[in-house]
């Protein structure tokens, strides 16, 4: 198929995924699971072919100057590309939603009427230079009885193909069509144009990668979008934390990983405690190189540290550079998190199982954790399998998207003759 036409390129490509998307919606689960089983043997094998892509998409990455936390992100190690595979394997060995009944009733004129999980149909998934997105979401998609086309950034091209001659392999190796996941050849703009404005062949939409992409989508798209702009995620340390904890916590929630959605971009201290904890925690991130930016107490604390602007609290940085603000008691805390926050993720860690509570009712995040790591956000850590992307959104799915929130429900109704009086 000739790519240069971008617009017959991808309604061919929309046609042929809304064909594959029936055979997979009716595909049984241990036909689906043989598929992923099979992407995740293809994934170890070719370590090496995937590990020498992804270096000439790095090369060409440094070439262009792109920036470190995008080369972060396009970074794919031999652990990570075991991950990928540990992914799809435990995609496979999750239940699979498709079919479903749940809240099957009687009513009363005799029939029972229930809901069954369905596959939404074809999903779009349009992605920047994160490399293992093309496999999570192709398995995703898949048990989820959904096909997809993949959009990956310019950025990840070689890998994203390697990938994606994996994912081939296991579709074909089960009888499945090798349209059911398709990864776009063109690096074109213009495709994504096309692709989400797709109406006849595209159910949802999920894009993941910076805010004026995502924004982009948001804005242009005649399609559903499951989508989440910032990651302004927080911890709170509150008066009765235990310290040793808190700065575990606090140290892992932003130094793990810099580049990532569910970093910590700001730290919250209580008054009562702020000296006992400031002071150690600053030092280690200092020792690791992270600019610190606080209010004016937390500055009178660490001399080392900037004076924080009014734009810094609203700052998802994805770079060692991190926010602290001294407050109060619990109620600053969380009116800081619904002002400045972007409802992904945000902690407290306390010994005070009153304000863990308060804290998990009131704060209206996505994902709302006591005394651990924002960086446990993420699909994958909570057992989905694997995550096609976060939503912030408060309709459909909410939170890491895994195979529920690529399904939907539809009512059901058994009789046996009855009539409407």
């Amino acid at each position: 198929m000739d790519v240069s036409d971008i617009k017959q390129y991808m309604q061919f490509v929309g046609k042929a995924a809304r064909t594959a998307s029936r055979s997979i919606a009716k595909a049984d689960t241990a036909t689906k699971n043989r598929a992923l089983i099979a992407m995740a043997d293809a994934v170890r094998r070719d370590q090496a072919l995937l590990l020498a892509a992804n270096a000439k998409d790095l090369d060409k990455a440094r070439a262009k100057g792109i920036e470190a936390a995008m080369i972060d992100r396009l970074t794919l190690s031999a652990k990570g590309v075991a991950t990928m595979a540990e992914g799809l394997l435990q995609i496979a060995t999750l239940p699979d939603p498709v079919g479903e009944i749940t809240d099957l009733n009687f009513r009363p004129s005799g029939i029972q009427v229930g809901k069954m999980r369905v596959p939404l149909g074809v999903v779009g998934i349009i992605y920047e230079a994160r490399p293992n997105v093309t496999a999570d979401a192709a398995g995703l998609c898949l048990k989820a009885g959904n096909a997809a086309i993949l959009r990956g950034g310019s950025e990840a091209i070689h890998s994203n193909q390697a990938i994606a001659a994996c994912v081939k392999e296991g579709l074909l190796s089960a009888g499945l069509p090798e349209t059911a996941v398709q990864v776009i050849e063109t690096t074109d703009r213009a495709a994504v144009g096309e692709l989400i404005t797709m109406q006849d062949y595209v159910d949802v939409i999920v894009p993941r990668g910076g805010k004026s992409l995502i924004e982009r989508i948001a804005h242009e798209a005649r399609i559903p979008v499951i989508k989440h702009l910032d990651g302004v995620c927080h911890v709170y340390i509150d008066e009765q934390a235990d310290i040793e904890k808190a700065i575990r916590i606090a140290d892992n929630a932003k130094t793990q990983r810099y580049g990532t959605c569910n970093t910590m971009e700001t730290l919250l201290i209580h008054r009562n405690i702020a000296n006992k904890v400031l002071p150690a925690l600053s030092k280690i991130y200092l020792d690791k190189g992270v600019e610190l930016r606080g209010d004016s107490t937390a500055c009178a604390m660490v001399t080392a540290m900037k004076l924080a602007t009014e734009q810094d609290w609203y700052e998802e940085y994805l770079a060692p550079i991190l926010s602290i603000r001294i407050v109060d008691d619990l109620d600053q805390a969380i009116d800081h998190i619904t002002q400045f926050g972007s409802q992904h993720t945000d902690a407290i860690v306390t010994e005070n199982y009153s304000h863990a509570q308060r804290f998990l009712r009131e704060v209206d995040s996505s994902s709302v954790m006591v005394n651990t790591t924002t960086r446990f956000a993420d699909g994958f850590e909570y057992g989905l399998g694997a995550e096609i992307g976060i939503s912030t959104d408060k309709i459909h799915a909410r939170g890491p998207v895994g195979l529920e929130g690529l399904t939907s429900q539809k009512f059901i109704v058994l009789g046996d003759g009855q009539i409407r009086q």
